[in-house]
């Protein structure tokens, strides 16, 4: 059996790699990246400085860590890689002529960035563009004089990108927030209409999902002292959207008779609608004729978010209430030594190092690209897309330098470079959505142009393909070796003692929800509600990593995947809860043997064995936590087997 799936292994693997997504090509953004990467040059162009154009297009890449989130967010984080793209360039500058600092700061921006990002949970190429741009500021002439020039240089042309960032803002100030709204009550009418079949629970994951981005987007978003109408409709609809999810999962879980149809349909006609919010069409609920009482309150749900959606905002009273983390919380949860984040961010920061000073005392040509390979190979979520990112690099940088080649022996100067550079960068940023080796095919021959410009190197073919050929074998064994070695195993061998983790943490929240507190006491503030919600997230992220090793243990993922949906799905329970004022104060008893049950599931699963079934108390108000936990008793004691 063993010698079955490993000789499917790579095949699959090498197949896997070489997939095409089906997403749309982003047109808009593809565009908009070519001229926040080309539009510096033509500016040192115009000067007659072409060699500060090319330093300056370095902050171009600031736009590639544009994604589809809030703009108050978006100003935020272009405006942090802006500087932190600015601080490599001076760093890489005043540590060029000395090799072991290089290698040395390489590793450290490098792991800085992974676990900012990591914890953070930022969409993004990550650390990738940092360690580039410092990679390319230690190969440009030595001249440490210089360093706040051209720091200078890219943190101008990072302040166009991130003007060119937000400028949608002008036209469209709520689109991240009104698509993900959208796509809660789309997701929402799948799990109406799976009601009953054995579609429902992987619906009920997906609408938990939605609901989490939702809530972490709007707020994001939310701006205290300007706030608009569209804003309170889309927070409002997203309250609605949680009402309506709990209101099914409590009282239809079990069902094995499907809704009416006009639920799921009238949920999508809401959804539209919001799509279409110039119109201004009133959104026409359906309904049956005849409905039980169960059914006739999620009806009255959708009435209240259709309401919402059409009605005059002034006639709806209710307070916007976020609960913000503050980064100090989010980083000391990220920085554990069981959390992945900072296992990874350490592994990747040493796993770069190594390389760059293998490179440095080697002596290559251009020493830099063979860390660089390994820094593009490394940005993998999982082992598995860490040798994807291999096979593709490898593929799309042969290809590439054949394209670098016909590049190059064009001889490009001046205004041919800027075109070169606002094309390639546009093809690339077209085809990253779709496979990374076929962005690698233009990405290659764009940091090659740019870097030997901006390194006065000669442009000969031969020297370049022989150069690469090398760092690319090189740099990518480097990290392919590294990663497999320092973490074939480390995220499914810590899952057992983090998922007893959050449980425990689970059990004190639960224990501040249901007793005396004291007057004045914020549940959802609390510091117990803050440790549940890192250790979910921790748990989340290991157990994701833990399925992309290799090899994986299939049969200790199946058995932990319904385990770990359950405990978010408690949790997102436990979060609602504390958002109520009238939260029953449970009996010491019943206290007492909720957290009973709780200490024998965190016991048993740092053991790995079954836990003891207990019998779980009636807590009035909220029979969907006490089913959960039930539900997690059962989960936890099913074979492994």
């Amino acid at each position: 059996m063993r010698d079955n799936q490993s000789n499917g292994i790579a095949p699959s693997i090498f197949m896997q790699a070489l997939k095409v997504n089906k997403k749309p090509f982003p047109w808009l953004k593809a565009f908009s990246a070519g001229l926040a990467a080309a539009l510096p040059v033509l500016i040192g162009l115009a000067f007659g400085q072409l060699q500060y154009g090319l330093i300056a297009g370095l902050g171009g890449f600031a736009y590639l860590y544009v994604f589809n989130i809030p703009y108050a967010q978006r100003a935020k984080k272009i405006f942090c890689v802006v500087l932190g793209l600015t601080l490599v360039t001076y760093l890489g500058s005043i540590s060029a002529p000395y090799p072991l600092a290089v290698a040395i700061l390489m590793g450290i921006i490098g792991a800085a960035a992974i676990f900012v990002f990591g914890a953070l949970k930022i969409a993004g190429p990550s650390a990738i563009f940092f360690v580039l741009v410092f990679a390319m500021a230690t190969g440009m002439p030595i001249n440490p004089d210089e360093a706040f020039l051209r720091a200078g240089l890219v943190f101008l042309s990072g302040c166009l990108s991130w003007i060119i960032a937000m400028a949608g803002l002008f036209f469209n100030p709520h689109s991240p927030e009104t698509g993900v709204v959208t796509r809660v009550y789309l997701q929402l009418a799948d799990l109406l209409d799976s009601v009953g079949t054995t579609r429902f629970t992987e619906n009920k994951h997906k609408v938990m999902e939605v609901l989490r981005d939702s809530e972490e987007t709007l707020s994001a978003s939310y701006i205290p002292w300007r706030t608009t109408d569209m804003f309170n409709r889309l927070y409002l609809l997203n309250i609605s959207a949680n009402e309506l999810f709990i209101k099914v999962v409590e009282k239809f879980s079990n069902a094995e008779a499907s809704l009416p149809k006009e639920l799921g349909e009238s949920a999508r006609l809401l959804a539209h609608s919001l799509e279409k919010r110039d119109k201004r069409e009133k959104t026409r609920i359906l309904q049956p004729d005849k409905m039980e009482k169960q059914v006739s309150q999620l009806f009255s749900i959708i009435y209240n978010a259709e309401a919402i959606l059409n009605e005059p905002i002034s006639k709806i009273n209710k307070s916007i209430q976020f609960d913000h983390v503050s980064l100090k919380t989010i980083f000391m949860g990220a920085f554990d030594k069981n959390s992945i984040v900072f296992i990874s961010s350490v592994r990747f920061g040493v796993i770069t190092a190594i390389a760059a000073i293998i490179a440095y005392q080697l002596d290559f040509a251009r020493s830099y690209w063979v860390p660089l390979s390994c820094v593009a190979v490394m940005s993998g979520a999982t082992i598995v897309s860490t040798f994807h990112r291999a096979i593709q690099r490898f593929i799309g940088t042969v290809i590439g330098i054949v394209i670098a080649g016909f590049v190059l022996s064009l001889n490009p100067s001046g205004f041919v470079i800027v075109l070169f550079i606002f094309g390639l960068t546009f093809v690339t940023e077209l085809f990253i959505v779709k496979n990374y080796g076929l962005a690698a095919l233009f990405f290659t021959p764009n940091a090659l142009l740019m870097a030997e410009s901006t390194s006065e190197g000669m442009l000969s073919f031969a020297y370049f393909a022989e150069a690469r050929f090398i760092d690319i074998i090189i740099g990518s064994g480097i990290g392919l070796l590294g990663v497999y070695l320092t973490g074939r195993k480390s995220a499914s061998s810590r899952i057992p003692h983090l998922l007893s983790k959050t449980l425990r943490s689970q059990a004190q929240f639960l224990f501040v929800l249901f007793s005396d507190q004291g007057e004045g006491f914020a549940a959802r503030k609390s510091r117990e509600r803050m440790k549940m919600r890192t250790n979910i997230n921790n748990l989340q992220t290991l157990y994701t990593t833990a399925s992309g090793e290799i090899p994986a243990n299939r049969k200790a993922l199946d058995y932990y995947w319904p385990v770990i949906f359950t405990v978010k799905h408690l949790g997102y329970l436990l979060k609602n809860c504390s958002k109520e004022n009238n939260r029953p104060n449970l009996s010491d008893e019943k206290l007492a043997q909720i957290l009973l049950a709780f200490e024998a599931m965190a016991n048993a699963a740092t053991r790995n064995v079954s836990p003891k079934p207990i019998e779980i108390p009636e807590i009035e108000g909220f029979p969907g936590i006490q089913k959960e936990i039930q539900f997690l008793q059962k989960e936890l004691g099913k074979s492994r087997e």
